[in-house]
């Protein structure tokens, strides 16, 4: 059976999931899905993960995005006891609007400083022909039956977890929540600071798109500045939910993590954490990395996992 990495998974006698359980490396040999058990790890990391970009995209992200929560939710809610002391930290409310709005054009230039290192990774990647779509954030149908497969594996149905890609299910669906809030974040908050333009812009829109409305006296404008305060700061609020409930404890607390995973900081992945959740990128490691490679043929020599243990006379056919 061929994976989507050419490599080659064969039966084996003794492993209660045949054909998912051993994927042949050619000159290395047939690595075992639980191999991550018995690897070892340095916690700051062991592979290539992120560019240096993309750490220091992160870093912007989230040192902007504290900014602008720590600033923005106190202004929004300055009737409420907490407000007025968190304010008072930042020097009172025009100097906590004057950060936030500082923080806003810093998330703005971190937006654009990715959408650019991504479309040039990948004008530079098409051009030496090393372009592969499965190592994007791009959804596919295999996300869909990874994530019924991995909901079996923590039911205890299926033996293993699914081999996954460079970015798994999870991963992906954060990303697409992250353009999304980022989207309606930056829009709604260029209309709150830059109203008269958006005044002039929407009116002949809306009008255009609801004439029966323009012809009853419906201000647009007014309209569309409640709505964006509305957006803006319901999306701040949802976003503080997930980096908080969803995002941080996936990546940091999680059993085989916690207390801190190095990640973000490095570049790197541990060992461990690529072979469980990003099988298929660590069988390109192994084609691309040769220290890698001397790695875990000596860990399959020392551990017994050889082809002679795991081919049988009625898999030769196949093989």
């Amino acid at each position: 059976m061929s994976n989507s990495t050419g490599a080659t998974a064969i039966s084996a006698n003794e492993t209660p999931a045949d054909d998912d359980y051993f994927t042949n490396v050619e000159g290395v040999g047939f690595i075992p899905r639980d191999i991550y058990k018995y690897v070892t790890s340095d916690p700051v990391g062991d592979l290539p993960r992120y560019s240096v970009h993309i750490v220091i995209q992160h870093f912007l992200t989230v040192a902007t995005f504290m900014v602008l929560v720590s600033t923005g939710l106190p202004l929004y809610f300055s009737d409420l006891f907490w407000a007025p002391y968190v304010i008072s930290l930042f020097g009172g409310a025009d100097t906590a609007r004057l950060i936030h709005r500082i923080a806003g054009f810093a998330m703005i230039f971190t937006c654009a400083y990715h959408v650019l290192t991504i479309i040039c990774g990948t004008v530079r990647r098409i051009l030496n022909k090393e372009f592969d779509y499965k190592r994007t954030q791009l959804p596919r149908f295999k996300d869909l039956f990874d994530l019924i497969h991995d909901i079996k594996y923590f039911l205890g149905i299926e033996p293993y977890r699914p081999k996954m890609e460079k970015f798994m299910y999870k991963q992906k669906l954060h990303y697409l929540a992250i353009i999304w809030g980022n989207s309606v974040l930056i829009a709604a908050g260029s209309a709150l600071l830059f109203p008269d333009i958006m005044a002039k812009i929407f009116p002949e829109t809306l009008a255009k798109l609801l004439p029966t409305a323009a012809e009853k006296g419906g201000s647009f404008p007014a309209f569309f500045q409640e709505l964006a305060r509305l957006m803006h700061a319901d999306e701040a609020v949802m976003a503080l939910i997930v980096l908080s409930f969803w995002h941080f404890i996936n990546v940091h607390f999680v059993p085989g993590r916690f207390p801190f995973q190095w990640t973000f900081f490095t570049g790197k992945i541990t060992r461990e954490h690529q072979i469980e959740e990003h099988f298929l990128e660590y069988i390109r490691n192994l084609e691309e990395i040769p220290e890698e490679r001397e790695y875990i043929k000596g860990l399959l020599r020392e551990k017994g996992f050889d082809q002679s243990q795991v081919v049988s006379v009625s898999d030769l056919p196949r093989v």
